[in-house]
C-alpha cells in the first residue's frame, strides 16, 4: 500500500515537474516576459519620482502586513 501511494506521488510529481519545464521553455511566456519588462521600464523612466514613491509605499505596506507583532 505505501509503495502504490509512493509510486503514484512520484509520478505526480514527475507531471508536474514535466508542465513546469514547459511552461518556462515557451517562448511565448519569455516573449510576454521581456513585452512586460520594457513597458515597465518606460513607465518608470517616465514617473520616476511617482515609481520611487510607489515603490516606497509598496514596501512599507508589505514590511507592515508580514511583520509578526502579536
Amino acid at each position: 500500500m505505501d509503495e502504490e501511494i509512493l509510486e503514484n506521488l512520484n509520478n505526480r510529481l514527475d507531471d508536474a515537474l514535466e508542465r513546469g519545464r514547459r511552461i518556462v521553455e515557451d517562448e511565448e511566456l519569455a516573449r510576454q516576459i521581456d513585452e512586460l519588462k520594457r513597458r515597465a521600464e518606460a513607465l518608470i523612466r517616465e514617473h520616476p519620482v511617482k515609481s520611487v514613491a510607489g515603490g516606497i509605499l509598496i514596501g512599507y505596506i508589505l514590511g507592515k502586513l508580514l511583520s509578526s507583532e502579536d
